[in-house]
């Protein structure tokens, strides 16, 4: 009887071990969903990866960029500009705003520096190019960007998501099941007790 009760006892926190881990692991997905997918979609955002280290320290390698559309006579000296390197192509490049010009004709332009470089970029960047400012970062979340980048995107994070609340799902069903057999098997001990003290 004391081996059983340790063996269901052993049973119950191992599931809810399992229970706990899957619903840690589902919050994981559906934050990963929000942050790369939901927010960017519904603000018309992008999320980028920093691939190099010319953003040292503040944006490293790995750090997930949310860049979203901004206005250009809203940018400020400090921001941190996402731009194209050519106009029309879709390489970019997000360096810090350090200074803003304005030629003879009214057009502006922004002259811009990675954190970690010791010099500006050689060129200015024209309006033409500007893809937006960066809103929020998240360090080490680009390497997940990059992938589920692309196409795969659509569907990853939602399949990872399904399948996490089914094994969720399957554990809560599965407790619950065996919840209801141990207090069948507790009953069926009581009334054989019970049988045996009439008897007695």
């Amino acid at each position: 009887m004391t081996a059983r009760r340790a063996s269901s006892a052993g049973t119950g926190a191992l599931h809810s071990i399992g229970v706990g881990l899957s619903a840690g692991l589902l919050l994981i997905v559906v934050a990963l969903a929000v942050v790369l997918v939901v927010v960017p979609k519904a603000t018309g955002s992008t999320p980028l990866t920093v691939l190099t280290s010319s953003m040292e320290p503040s944006l490293p390698p790995g750090t997930l960029l949310v860049v979203r559309p901004t206005p250009v006579d809203e940018i400020r000296v400090g921001d941190v500009l996402t731009y194209q390197i050519e106009s029309g192509r879709p390489e970019v490049i997000s360096h810090r705003v350090i200074e803003i010009a304005s030629s003879s004709d009214g057009t502006t332009s922004f002259v811009t520096k990675g954190d970690n470089n010791d010099e500006a970029d050689d060129e200015a960047v024209l309006p033409v190019q500007v893809r937006g400012t960066l809103w929020y970062s998240v360090p080490w979340l680009g390497f997940v960007n990059q992938a589920v980048n692309g196409s795969a995107r659509a569907w990853i994070v939602p399949l990872l998501a399904v399948a996490l609340f089914g094994y969720a799902g399957y554990m809560i069903v599965s407790g619950l099941v065996a919840h209801r057999a141990e207090r069948i098997r507790r009953r069926g001990r009581g009334r054989r007790s019970a049988g045996r003290s009439a008897h007695d």
